[in-house]
């Protein structure tokens, strides 16, 4: 059967979520995780199924790709189909091909980071190592330490909280109030947890959600920030910590996270938090 590349309807992406949650295993590189699915939901479920490809053989999905933005498509390959050429071929082929208007023209950008078939394929084809990411990961399996901070799980009651430190850490930030109203109502948040940190005065300093893939799996966390007039204080550490506290009461194997290695602070505070630093890993970039 050959490898045929499709985007799937709303009522499909709960079947997409699923197979991302059998992907996700601690043994291999981090790649798109369901909760990458669940945070984009934000934008609404018909964006979401918009923004999905996926690459099946006889109706088996083997390739999930989400465009992240116009330029940017990010990528999971199922474990056992690493070596699978056709795959690879037809996906080379596609990405190559976006004039066809199954992709879009600008994507300039590819994350990778798993499927050697597929990369080694793409870099014959042209495509140059991007800028290096720090995957850092910490075993659930030892008991977590104390935050040292109030923590609260977030609910519908308290998004606006949630919404305004999300803006006060990322400057380019649209999230609202309305948008985490839409992320909860989608599939891959029933196993998601929203956070809040209060400093001793009970004002909101950061925040987090973390998003599990299943009892046994690696669950991630996506995003982490810290309120812009509060940073410098252990903050992204002490939410961090309590973030992975979360996932292992959801059952994770352990706490997944990805930052630019160009942030030597943002990995730096995951490694203040347990979290084990992992080879750097490289996007791939089209030439010119």
């Amino acid at each position: 059967m050959t490898i045929v590349m499709r985007t799937p309807s709303v009522p499909g992406l709960g079947e997409v979520i699923g197979v991302l949650r059998e992907w996700q295993v601690d043994e291999i590189p981090v790649q798109l995780h369901p909760g990458d699915l669940g945070w984009y939901w934000r934008f609404g479920a018909e964006a979401t199924a918009a923004a999905v490809r996926l690459w099946s053989r006889d109706r088996q999905v083997l390739a999930v790709g989400l465009l992240d933005g116009a330029r940017l498509l990010r990528l999971a390959i199922a474990p056992e189909a690493e070596r699978d050429d056709e795959l690879a071929h037809q996906m080379v082929a596609d990405v190559n091909q976006s004039e066809r208007g199954v992709l879009p023209e600008g994507i300039v950008s590819i994350e990778a980071r798993f499927g050697a078939s597929f990369r080694e394929l793409l870099t014959h084809a042209g495509w140059q190592a991007d800028e290096p990411w720090t995957p850092l990961q910490r075993d659930l399996a030892a008991p977590a330490p104390d935050c040292d901070l109030r923590v609260e799980v977030i609910g519908p009651e308290r998004a606006d909280v949630r919404a305004s430190v999300q803006r006060a850490a990322f400057d380019p930030s649209t999230f609202t109030e309305e948008r985490w109203h839409t992320m909860a109502r989608g599939p891959a948040y029933g196993d998601a947890r929203c956070l809040v940190a209060y400093d001793g005065r009970d004002t909101a300093v950061a925040c987090a959600t973390v998003w599990s893939a299943g009892r046994g799996r690696p669950g991630l966390l996506e995003p982490v920030g810290v309120h812009r007039d509060h940073r410098g204080q252990g903050y992204g550490r002490a939410i961090t910590v309590a973030a992975a506290a979360i996932l292992k009461e959801l059952g994770s194997s352990s706490a997944i996270v990805c930052t630019a290695s160009s942030n030597v602070g943002a990995v730096a505070t995951y490694g203040s938090a347990g979290f084990r630093q992992l080879p750097d890993v490289q996007d791939l970039r089209r030439t010119a």
